[in-house]
């Protein structure tokens, strides 16, 4: 019988699967979009809807499972603040994918993986903030 055995294996091992899948998922917190392979962002919808099931919970035990899985504490501290008061009254499906053409490289069909109800003004940001902050540091320099 093969009950609990339909999941994407995607040609990588165990172990490298799980961490690619938690990078992944903390990176859609952080950015609330991201774009990967359609196969991947498929996949990667299991994970980040239970992270998110997780933080609406709130308890200390959910966030302990949660920080085990993604491993990166500002992003368990956005995932059980603001996305937890975004998604409370919602029950499922926080997350969309958008089929967004093929890759040049190889053709491999591409896809837009983000929050519903995103902050647009989330993407990016953690990389203005580090540009703004490189930019003071040569001014002060100069």
């Amino acid at each position: 019988m093969r009950h609990h055995s339909g999941h994407r294996k995607l040609n990588r091992t165990s172990s490298h699967r799980k961490a690619m899948f938690a990078n992944m998922a903390a990176s859609l917190i952080v950015h609330e979009q991201i774009k990967t392979t359609l196969p991947k962002a498929k996949e990667l919808r299991r994970y980040t809807d239970k992270m998110v099931s997780l933080g609406k919970r709130g308890t200390l035990h959910a966030r302990r499972q949660a920080f085990a899985f993604l491993r990166d504490e500002d992003v368990v501290s956005k995932l059980f603040a603001a996305l937890s008061d975004r998604y409370k009254e919602r029950s499922g499906g926080y997350t969309r994918v958008l089929k967004a053409g093929f890759r040049y490289g190889d053709n491999a069909p591409m896809a837009i993986v983000e929050l519903v109800d995103r902050d647009p003004d989330a993407k990016g940001a953690e990389d203005r903030a580090r540009h703004e902050a490189e930019m003071e540091e040569a001014d002060v320099d100069a």
